[in-house]
């Protein structure tokens, strides 16, 4: 068998499996004869993994397995042999308590399954939220030629007439009943009329978010992350990325050679551009991690709190994902904002991310603005600083109201999640809408997984009186579907005795956006006895994956990975089952 190789096919990784004519050989080759595959497939061709998030528990993955027969067909096409696999997927919108809690779980998975098998290159399938980020963290410590296939946002959602996008109608749910008593029949049309098609949720929230990052960051082919996911052209994506994934491994285009800090930078400035959400800032760090690229959280801010706002979304703007594709999706984004961008960064197709949009039209001004034109002149994050988070934290300046961004108020305290529910809507809850929300224990430890709590409801009461918006904070995270004027990722998060989990009611706190400030008004003695009184919460878990959670995970301001898992091994396994 192996005398028919070329020398060339030698440096294959998966000759170590089946380019040899010893018992191990036979053994790696004679089991996969039951799929029927012939010789040529062992000789010649490399081997390409096809990472499938496909699960009936992940509404927007759900189309998936049609999506791997198509990667399928391309890798055939350009000489490929492709193996189709499964790894752990998250379903958003199903799992409990949260995704993020097994986000670094799905990458160990994806890590492993990658560097146990006879993998030349790997296309990664992907769609909600954390099924991005968790491939791409667990690929890049085995750094393989990669490449990725986002799924694809659903069809814009409807009601009475009026586009709706699934996941931020989610938050004005108890607004619409309160206030614009909307019935419940109202509620049951927009529920089967929101997500009418294939696809994660067609907002800029955190999938359509990741989805772009991956384009910026250059693992995607060309324009890959708007094209809905019933659009015939998304299928077309997926069999041509199967073609090029083969040539990538041809020229040894692996991840690392990608993924510089130069392209980091370039999906921090693309994700302000776009009013992308404040959740890639915790995948970005994770991933950079793993790859090698020091990457911090000030970064966010010192790189990309100054670009301009360009993209009209909802939950910063009006539009959902469709529009954008029709309007050019994100190529032409990246051409408006190419005075900011490193445009010679080489991308999966073998070109720089300047060239892939250098040609790139727009179609609509009104949900691409120009760069001379934009919807606002500084979006992007801005990291906060202060006695209440040493370690920083976040706001989505874009979904903020502007008013509330220098603000004093007081302090209305939440113990936990199920505090705030038992006592939100509490007419005698002393609470108005100069009132601060502080909500504890819903970090990464304290819940465990870090939810995306932090934009909770307002009281009713206030509802009722019109009020849109108050300043929220948290050690949680947001969906990226969400607005509001919302600070998140406190760290250190309250369950380990930050700073957080010192505050009381009535105390004043300063947000001051502008300086990057956040402050807890009370003295450093105060602030010494109430740390000497604390009672650190009891663990979430004593057992399984949870406690290994809980014993590693790192703060948000590192990414939220574990600790174990920061780098790489590489893809080199030098020992065999027999």
């Amino acid at each position: 068998m192996n005398s028919n190789n070329s020398s060339n096919n030698k440096k294959l990784r998966s000759y170590d499996w089946f380019g040899k004519n010893d018992k191990m050989g036979f053994v790696h080759r004679s089991w996969l004869r039951n799929q029927g595959y012939p010789d040529d497939y062992f000789q010649d061709k490399p081997v390409i993994g096809i990472c499938n998030t496909w699960s009936e528990l992940t509404p927007c993955n759900a189309h998936l397995r049609e999506f791997a027969e198509l990667v399928k067909r391309g890798v055939v096409e350009a000489g490929g042999f492709p193996l189709e696999f499964p790894v752990t997927s998250l379903g958003e919108t199903i799992m409990r308590p949260t995704t993020m809690l097994f986000r670094n779980l799905a990458s160990m998975d994806t890590e492993e399954s990658i560097r146990a098998n006879p993998l030349d290159g790997v296309v990664l399938l992907t769609g909600c939220d954390k099924t991005t980020p968790s491939t791409i963290m667990g690929a890049c410590s085995v750094d393989l030629p990669t490449i990725v296939v986002p799924g694809g946002a659903m069809l814009n959602g409807r009601f009475k007439g009026e586009c709706i996008g699934s996941g931020t109608f989610n938050w004005l749910i108890k607004e619409k009943q309160s206030v614009e008593n909307y019935t419940e029949q109202d509620i049951h049309d927009v529920e089967v009329g929101v997500a009418r098609s294939n696809g994660h949720c067609m907002t800029m929230g955190t999938a359509s978010t990741m989805a772009c990052m991956a384009e910026s960051l250059g693992l995607t082919l060309p324009g890959a992350a708007a094209i809905p996911a019933v659009d015939s052209r998304k299928k077309l994506l997926a069999q041509l990325s199967g073609r090029r994934i083969v040539e990538m491994v041809r020229e040894n285009l692996t991840l690392s050679k990608i993924l510089t800090r130069q392209a980091f930078e370039n999906s921090i400035v693309t994700n302000a551009a776009i009013g992308g959400s404040t959740n890639l800032i915790i995948h970005l760090l994770a991933i950079a991690g793993r790859i090698g690229v020091d990457l911090k959280l000030e970064d966010f801010d010192t790189i990309g709190s100054k670009i301009p706002l360009l993209v009209n979304l909802k939950p910063s703007g009006k539009y959902l994902m469709e529009d954008f594709y029709y309007a050019g999706g994100l190529p032409v984004v990246l051409k408006e904002i190419k005075q900011y961008l490193h445009n010679d960064c080489i991308t999966a197709n073998g070109k720089t991310i300047g060239e892939n949009s250098s040609k790139a039209n727009c179609y609509n001004n009104d949900v691409i603005s120009a760069i001379d034109n934009p919807l606002q002149d500084n979006a992007g994050i801005a990291v906060l600083k202060g006695n209440l988070c040493e370690n920083g934290a976040i706001i989505k300046p874009s979904a903020a109201t502007k008013a509330l961004m220098q603000h004093k108020g007081k302090a209305v305290v939440f113990e936990t999640m199920e505090d705030y529910h038992a006592r939100i809507d509490d007419p005698d809850l002393d609470i108005d809408e100069t009132s601060v929300i502080v909500l504890k224990n819903v970090g990464l430890v304290g819940y465990p997984g870090m939810p995306e709590v932090g934009n909770v409801d307002l009281p009713t009461k206030l509802l009722q009186k019109g009020v849109k918006d108050m300043i929220r904070i948290s050690d949680g995270r947001m969906s990226g579907t969400a607005a509001g004027t919302v600070i998140l990722h406190v760290s250190p998060e309250s369950a380990i005795g930050g700073t957080l989990a010192f505050v009381q009611n009535g105390d004043i706190i300063e947000l001051d956006v502008e300086k990057r400030k956040l402050h807890l008004h009370i003295t450093d003695e105060e602030l010494s006895k109430r740390k000497a009184q604390w009672v650190a919460p009891a663990p979430q878990a004593s057992r399984g994956y949870v406690k290994f959670f809980l014993d590693h995970v790192q703060q948000a301001h590192l990414g939220a990975d574990l600790d174990v898992l920061r780098g790489g091994s590489g893809s080199e396994v030098k020992r065999d089952l027999h």
